[in-house]
């Protein structure tokens, strides 16, 4: 018996996030090589936007994708969130010229308050929310807040991106391939600020911190660029990270969708429960484990030295920041 089509939600589909990531998801990278989809995507009410949309549907269509059983295609997010199990709320306001962080969250937060509220209203009763539009933590939490009937557990925003860099960082110096590096972990705000743990992370069974011997380039060089890898690939390619973005969004939904193996974790960004000493409430990246039946529990015990307490405190020290901003969308 074939299985039922799971609906899509993609915001900012006719992006190059969008672009990279949609034909993955109708091929079964996202959610297998069984599983019929229905993706409905969403752009602003502009016709430049929707025009480009229409190209990207008709290379979908071009690729004759055999789990791709249907297209919607929408500047209405209570018709693209219709009947959603999955909502991944790709597209944001970039920041422009001279536009301070805090300028970007302020903007940012009534279309996140906007696309909950649809999400509330239209989606499917399972519908799970992940968020990469940046900041895509402070946007997770305004959106969660703006659809009560949807139970928190469902929102998470994703830092897997930046578990899968700093996994080739590490891997590169070791010089190992990325499979014997494991547990790589972001603690924090997908921000400037992000942690990797270098500690946790193992390589070949060993801790990263031991293998590789060097503290002054782990706690220098790798962190800083797995922090600022992102405006590396700007700065070297004049666009920010989208196919290996899109890669992420692919990782992230598996990793919640599926059992984490026995002694893995994965980074996600999802409430704190106060663990680690992360305030309650945010919306901070941990080591997440699942449990293939759409359940996830922050893993606890985890063992932190001084320098990452204090570097995981300020990172959650930012993004109380940052929700102290929007505290009004909150209510």
């Amino acid at each position: 018996m074939s299985k039922s089509p799971i609906r899509v939600a993609v915001t900012g589909a006719a992006g190059q996030i969008g672009y990279a990531l949609l034909p993955r998801i109708a091929s079964g990278q996202m959610f297998g090589p069984d599983q019929p989809v229905i993706l409905q995507m969403i752009e602003i009410p502009m016709e430049k936007a929707m025009k480009a949309l229409e190209g990207v549907a008709m290379e979908l269509d071009d690729c004759a994708f055999p789990l791709l059983q249907d297209m919607v295609l929408t500047s209405d997010p209570n018709v693209g969130f219709k009947d959603v199990n999955w909502a991944l709320l790709v597209g944001s306001k970039p920041r422009g010229p001279g536009m301070e962080r805090g300028d970007l969250i302020r903007e940012n937060g009534p279309i996140f308050t906007g696309q909950g509220k649809a999400i509330n209203a239209h989606a499917a009763s399972d519908v799970n929310v992940a968020v990469v539009g940046n900041p895509c933590n402070t946007n997770a939490l305004i959106c969660m807040h703006s659809a009560p009937d949807v139970p928190d557990s469902r929102f998470s925003a994703m830092t897997r991106l930046d578990q899968n860099r700093a996994q080739a960082q590490l891997a590169q110096k070791a010089g190992v391939a990325t499979t014997a590096v494991k547990n790589t972990l972001i603690w924090g705000n997908h921000s400037a600020t992000q942690v990797p743990d270098f500690y946790n992370t193992t390589i070949n069974g060993k801790s990263a911190h031991d293998v590789i011997g060097d503290l002054d380039w782990l706690s220098g060089e790798f962190f800083s660029k797995v922090q600022k890898r992102g405006a590396e690939i700007i700065a070297a390619r004049g666009l920010s990270s989208a196919a290996s973005a899109a890669n992420g969004l692919i990782d992230h939904v598996r990793d919640l969708r599926t059992a984490t193996p026995a002694g893995e974790w994965r980074s996600v960004c999802v409430k704190s429960d106060g663990s680690y000493d992360v305030p309650e409430g945010l919306i901070s990246s941990f080591p997440v484990r699942a449990d293939g039946k759409g359940g996830w529990e922050i893993v606890q015990g985890l063992q932190l030295n001084d320098f990452l307490k204090e570097k995981i405190a300020a990172s959650a020290a930012e993004l109380a920041g940052e929700r102290e901003m929007v505290k009004d969308l909150l209510s």
